[in-house]
């Protein structure tokens, strides 16, 4: 079932479009991954269906019904919905008070929120800190902190937004487990962002590419400076981070942005069997299984991720600091 569907939607501010979706939806009970660089655009459009930021334009529909500015209508709506930022800014008293305030609000009587606060601290593994002051805590404890009272809110929906950024590793490995099992568990819809493709890669089901408020087909930082040219034969060549020539169809000329499909590269086991267009060839600096699908990270001078379905690939062929060719398809690549 669609959940969130968004049609023409922008956000501006002056002249300046930072979200820009013809369209876009999300399916209840799934867990999406947003990735792109920095100011693409992946915090508005959480704000935004979080019904915390009113679009520019456009329609979004949650469960089929068309969503309007009535605030009456935004309050029930946003009880079902919880936004975690960041950089959670907690209330200053214990991690137990602190869940308890939106319970508070709501009007849970004393014995109901106790049982539900303590339940939500079991599932983030902070019991044991129930009553300790958040002055003291960790970075990990107080987004942990955070998720708990989201959580005792019986969402339907979590937005995170970088949970696990400035983390150590210890808590990274924590607020995954978390997100897996909140989703597993209790079937809530989860929308994260990251900059971790191998994080991307262990969560989520589906990952959406944000590049200048747009979606783009690419994710896992694939995302290049390119210069549009033309060759000899009237053919268009992109020059990407000055390194690496690709045939690339576009109508565009001049500097651009390129966006590589890491699920569309195809390794390349014999380079020198016949001429092959648009081959690239890098060293391998990262492997990560992650499932059905093995990421692998080149350095062509700038570094390329590559997402190969494990059923195609023998493992044992591969290691750090080999040398690998892939074919880059120009249907894999999209010109911005």
């Amino acid at each position: 079932m669609i959940l969130f569907e968004a049609k023409d939607l922008t956000k501006t501010y002056g002249k300046r479009t930072v979200l820009d979706l013809p369209y876009f939806s999300l399916d209840e009970g799934a867990v999406y991954c947003l990735q792109g660089p920095n100011g693409s655009g992946k915090t508005t459009l959480l704000e935004i269906l979080s019904f915390l930021l009113p679009p520019t334009t456009g329609d979004i529909f949650y469960k089929g019904r068309k969503i309007d500015s009535n605030i009456v209508r935004l309050t029930d709506l946003r009880r079902e919905i919880v936004l975690v930022p960041q950089n959670p800014v907690l209330f200053s008293r214990t991690v137990y008070g602190n869940v308890e305030v939106g319970l508070k609000i709501r009007g849970i009587q004393a014995e109901q929120r106790d049982v539900r606060i303590r339940e939500c601290l079991d599932i983030v593994n902070m019991l044991d800190l129930a009553n300790a002051h958040v002055r003291g805590l960790s970075g990990g404890e107080v987004q942990r902190t955070a998720i708990a009272m989201g959580l005792a809110c019986s969402p339907k929906v979590i937005f995170f937004d970088e949970p696990t950024s400035n983390l150590d590793s210890m808590s990274r490995k924590a607020i995954e487990r978390i997100i897996k099992s909140i989703n597993e568990l209790d079937g809530i819809t989860v929308v994260f962002t990251t900059h971790d493709a191998e994080q991307a890669f262990r969560l989520a089901g589906s990952v959406i590419a944000l590049h200048e408020g747009r979606l783009v087909n690419s994710a896992f930082g694939n995302i290049f400076n390119g210069l549009v040219t033309d060759d000899s034969v009237d053919r268009k060549i992109c020059l990407v981070e000055n390194m690496v020539r690709l045939r690339v169809d576009t109508p565009k000329a001049g500097p651009v942005s390129v966006c590589i499909s890491p699920t569309d590269l195809r390794i390349v086991n014999d380079p020198g069997a016949s001429a092959v267009e648009n081959l690239l060839k890098g060293t391998i600096t990262r492997i990560s299984n992650e499932g059905e699908m093995v990421l692998i990270t080149l350095d062509l001078g700038f570094p390329l991720n590559v997402a190969l379905p494990q059923e195609n690939i023998v493992l044992s062929t591969l290691c750090l600091g080999r040398e690998l060719h892939v074919l880059c398809p120009s249907s894999s690549i999209q010109i911005l």
